[in-house]
């Protein structure tokens, strides 16, 4: 008989629940949903990275029915799945923004939607989009959103990509082995187990990763506009 799930939001902000009952598919998806689609800003990226690095041999025999054999095989496997899956979901999220960008552009103002902003964010992306593009990566919420906007205010094509795969290779494998090595580490030294307390783990990568966002936005200097880069000549 087929047992129904019974699923809560505390579960959906837990990344050990997606690797239990979803196995590597469903991380996959998660990693590419997180960067790709605006709905996936609030799944749990980095820690469910960490914590797939603590589980990365029986993620690899999800897959494959068993693991390499070697844990740094595996974790370089893994780093390899995830990152062509969060590099494709931030290629899509730059293509929806880019067929977003002209309506924008050319909307009118009103209560809701300001275009100064829109200005302003590509006068950033101009100045430093290789620099958001790459750190983005580290920062919930902002990972989602930053290769849209990118679109929306026509980031160089060539320059995006090439800050979309260096990103996304340095995220993937910060975390994935950060989380392997660093569950090792403390189970020799300190006979303390990570596994029993991924809560712990999760409430410090959300507070190390949401700290410089909040910093900006509530101490962040306003910048000036420019012109649309869709005005037609």
């Amino acid at each position: 008989m087929f047992q129904l799930l019974t699923i809560t939001f505390k579960d959906l902000l837990n990344p050990e629940f997606y690797i239990n009952n979803g196995g590597l598919w469903v991380l996959l998806f998660i990693v590419f949903a997180e960067t790709g689609l605006m709905f996936g800003f609030f799944l749990p990226g980095d820690s469910l990275l960490f914590v797939a690095g603590i589980y990365n041999e029986s993620l690899i025999a999800s897959l494959f029915g068993h693991s390499t054999g070697s844990d740094f095989l595996d974790l370089v496997v893994l780093w390899g799945l995830i990152s062509i899956c969060g590099i494709l979901g931030n290629a899509l999220g730059y293509w929806f923004g880019n067929k977003s960008g002209p309506f924008l552009f050319h909307r009118k103002d009103n209560w809701l939607f300001k275009k100064r902003h829109l200005y302003q964010a590509k006068e950033f992306y101009d100045k430093h989009g290789g620099e958001a593009i790459i750190f983005a990566r580290f920062l919930p919420i902002v990972r989602t959103f930053a290769p849209i906007i990118a679109g929306i205010v026509a980031m160089d094509k060539k320059k995006f990509w090439l800050y979309n795969i260096i990103g996304c290779v340095a995220w993937v494998f910060a975390m994935l082995f950060a989380g392997h090595y660093l569950q090792k580490f403390i189970l020799m030294k300190f006979d303390f187990d990570l596994k029993k307390h991924l809560e712990i783990i999760v409430i410090g990568i959300v507070i190390i990763t949401t700290a410089p966002v909040l910093y900006k936005l509530f101490f962040g200097k306003k910048t000036a506009a420019v012109e649309d880069p869709y005005k037609k000549s």
